[in-house]
């Protein structure tokens, strides 16, 4: 069973925004919501050279990494071709304007960080609940 983190008021998010939740050693995530309010989740660094994507400018449901313009898809964390890449995702849920965090991948990822995965390999299920 899921256990879910309170993280913030899914106000605290702009459209089109980001914040940056720390949970840990390693694992600085990275809350962005597109314009039509959806709340994504990843890892707070670009798979080319961990650059901050919480400081990339989010255009529909991709965030440009502020370092070499790198262009990351929020709902898979994979970088755009001819990049390659991708950096970690977490699961989201909103509830009663609240966004929330799946602290058990939270823990996983804090107890082995991974890096240049390959989305087959290691890219959680990616569940986002409407507002309520």
């Amino acid at each position: 069973m899921q256990q879910w983190i309170d993280i913030c008021a899914l106000d605290d998010i702009r459209p089109l925004g980001s914040r940056v939740v720390d949970r840990g050693p390693h694992v600085a995530v990275a809350l962005f919501r597109s314009g039509e309010g959806k709340v994504f989740a990843l890892l707070d660094q670009c798979p080319h050279k961990r650059g901050p994507l919480s400081q990339g400018l989010v255009v529909g449901e991709q965030v440009a990494c502020p370092l070499h313009n790198w262009h990351i898809g929020l709902e898979n964390g994979c970088a755009t071709a001819p990049d390659e890449g991708c950096t970690p995702r977490f699961s989201v849920r909103l509830d009663g304007g609240r966004v929330y965090l799946d602290q058990d991948e939270l823990k996983n990822y804090a107890l082995h960080p991974k890096w240049q995965v390959e989305p087959e390999k290691y890219v959680t299920q990616f569940v986002l609940y409407p507002a309520i």
